[in-house]
């Protein structure tokens, strides 16, 4: 199982622009996840309060002004997607992470129905939970960023022009394949499952159409490998990962 250290090995450095930690709200009111998640945020350098109720979570939300929410759906006094409505209502454009059970389809569709922006669900990867909190706060503009490009090897993706080159050569992308290789670049070396792609890319399970990845990868290969040496592998039973060319 991977440490909070291990975790944030590979994560971004964030912070404001003035050089103040990013603010992190955990609600939850299972007290080994609120500490494993506030471990890990605070060993990427963040600011961490913990709420284990509704009520609770508003007023820490007032004094506290978190970038960010990682919101259990179900908790005490009032759920989660009470909390954010009224979070909202002093800090409109905070982002939220939803946390649902494993087969609360119906607590998904809320969540993200009243303005969460992401979701796990319950067990989850702790690695999973700190990259797309990163995710989150990088797409809100909240933090200071060295750089626009994610760079792989010789392969370069501007995140703010959209342009890719690989070796100097410029790559035409449609607006799915930059979501691919763009998720693919933010995890150099690491194996993505397709459930992770689909999740991140597409924004919602494909259910029995999980071969749209497959596509997707082929189509990607064909435009930034022609040419030259491969660079995204196929982890058989596990997914795909990027790394620079041998």
């Amino acid at each position: 199982m991977a440490t909070p250290h291990s975790m944030t090995n590979n994560l971004p450095a964030l912070s404001h622009p003035d050089g103040s930690p990013i603010r992190a709200l955990v609600v939850d009111d299972e007290p080994s996840l609120s500490e494993l998640m506030s471990m890990g945020l605070r060993m990427a350098g963040w600011s961490v309060a913990v709420a284990a109720d509704g009520p609770t979570a508003v007023k820490t939300a007032r004094e506290f002004r978190p970038d960010v929410l990682v919101l259990d759906v179900m908790i005490p006094g009032f759920d989660g997607v009470e909390v954010l409505h009224r979070v909202r209502q002093f800090a409109p454009e905070v982002p939220a992470l939803f946390l649902t059970a494993k087969d609360a389809v119906e607590d998904r569709i809320v969540g993200l129905a009243a303005g969460g922006d992401d979701y796990v669900t319950k067990p989850f990867s702790m690695e999973e939970v700190l990259l797309r909190l990163h995710r989150l706060v990088q797409r809100s503009g909240i933090a200071a960023q060295d750089s626009a490009e994610l760079v792989v090897g010789d392969l370069v993706l501007n995140v703010d022009t959209r342009e890719c080159t690989r070796a100097g050569e410029e790559i035409s992308l449609t607006a799915t394949q930059f979501e691919l290789l763009r998720y693919l670049m933010e995890n150099p070396k690491r194996v993505v499952s397709k459930s992770q792609i689909l999740d991140r890319v597409w924004d919602y399970d494909f259910g029995g159409q999980a071969n749209i990845v497959e596509l997707y990868i082929s189509y990607l290969r064909k435009k930034i490998e022609s040419g030259h040496p491969p660079m995204i592998h196929t982890i058989r039973g596990a997914g795909y990962t990027i790394k620079p060319a041998e």
